[in-house]
């Protein structure tokens, strides 16, 4: 009886193993469904990746990496402006400093970066491989891209260019004073065109000398002596409104004449006193008088002395107030838009009770003395030219 059960149950454990395998249910057939998949992606991905970083491996040893590891001299290359990425790349190949010009382009192009390298002068190494390469023009030479500068008032032409040249913004000062000198460039500004067409142009020192303006800005540390010259010269013409004009037109005056007085009023004396020195030189015009500004004489001469000689005061130059009558042939220097103002609106109790003279008093305060009459200048003068004489003895201008 007990072999007969056995029996049987064989049978039935046979049956139900046939069973399942014909309709698939052992235990662990769904987990390797779900397995199979999973492991076949992954061995194809390490496959995949494999390939990749055996390419990768092979094109960054071709064309990205150092073309001698070894050689860690230096290589000056400059990044000149507006260079495009196709000639930086081209430049940088013929320099022996990457591998290949098209894919460091590509790499470039690729990677965002095409347009934010920057100009300079730069020390790189075949040592590098090209995206430290790109990496170095990227952040640029450690030069600063932009500079601030402070025109001051008073500044001649001559100053402004040794002053540029000084920070090293220009390499020399031939090619801004021959911009300024000619102004046939910018003959475009409405106010450089007038000056352009007076009878006496040939005659000024600098067809632009009073429309530099003197302000702050801030401009590229590469900016061309042409660059600066016309954002001078674009400040100047904003900050001549309207209104100016039309008062200079009820002085009977052009724009000129403003900025010739006006240089002439920077140079004689402080803020404080510009409407006062406008009014003398006003007068003395209507008055048919020459100005006699020491100032202008010494535009021409060069001279920094307090007390002039009369060789200095006979000086034949158009620039000459005490030998020709009326301004001078054009501004002396590069006036504050307070002197151009004080030039348009001179000081009205001093037009109205004549003031005709003015003198220094002490040197170093920049404080003037002003006159009715020859006599009370002739007197100030007596009183004050020895502060002149020992002003100059002080600074080896006797």
């Amino acid at each position: 009886m007990a072999k007969k059960k056995k029996r049987v149950s064989r049978e039935l454990d046979e049956r139900e193993l046939h069973e399942r395998r014909r309709y698939g249910f052992f235990w662990y057939d769904w987990i390797w469904k779900v397995l199979r998949p999973v492991l076949v992606f992954a061995c194809s991905f390490v496959i995949v990746c494999g390939l990749v970083y055996t390419g990768w491996q092979k094109i960054d040893s071709m064309f990205l990496a150092p073309v001698d590891a070894q050689d860690t001299s230096t290589v000056a290359f400059t990044v000149a402006s507006g260079s495009s990425l196709s000639t930086v790349a081209r430049n940088l190949e013929e320099a022996e400093l990457i591998n290949n010009h098209s894919v460091f382009k590509y790499m470039a192009d690729f990677m965002g970066m095409g347009q934010k390298i920057q100009s300079g002068d730069y020390e790189l190494s075949r040592s590098m491989s090209a995206t430290e390469i790109l990496d170095q023009l990227i952040s640029g030479d450690g030069k600063p891209l932009t500079t601030m500068i402070t025109i001051i008032p008073g500044w001649t032409v001559e100053d402004i260019a040794k002053y540029l040249l000084d920070l090293g913004i220009l390499k020399d000062t031939e090619e801004f004073l021959n911009l300024c000198k000619t102004g046939e460039t910018y003959s475009g500004y409405y106010f450089i065109e007038d000056v352009l067409n007076t009878e006496d142009a040939s005659q000024r020192r600098y067809a632009l000398e009073g429309y530099l303006s003197p302000n702050t800005y801030e401009i590229y540390t590469n900016s061309s002596a042409d660059t600066i010259i016309k954002r001078l010269l674009t400040q100047t013409e904003a900050a001549y409104l309207i209104g100016y004009d039309e008062r200079a037109q009820e002085l009977g005056m052009t724009m000129d004449e403003v900025f010739t007085m006006a240089s002439m009023i920077e140079k004689e004396a402080k803020t404080a006193d510009f409407a006062k020195v406008s009014a003398v030189f006003h007068n003395r015009l209507r008055e048919g008088m020459t100005l006699g500004s020491d100032v202008t004489v010494k535009y021409v001469s060069g001279s920094e002395k307090m007390v002039l000689s009369d060789s200095d005061l006979a000086v034949d130059s158009p620039y000459n107030t005490y030998t020709h009558s009326g301004l001078p042939v054009g501004p002396i220097c590069n006036p504050s838009m307070d002197a151009v103002v004080a030039a348009l609106y001179p000081d009205e109790q001093y037009v109205a009770q004549k003031y005709l003279y003015f003198c220094s008093t002490d040197p170093n305060s920049g404080e003037l003395h002003f006159s009715r009459t020859l006599e009370e200048h002739n007197a100030a003068v007596a009183m004050y030219k020895p502060l002149w004489q020992e002003y100059d003895k002080s600074r080896g201008l006797e």
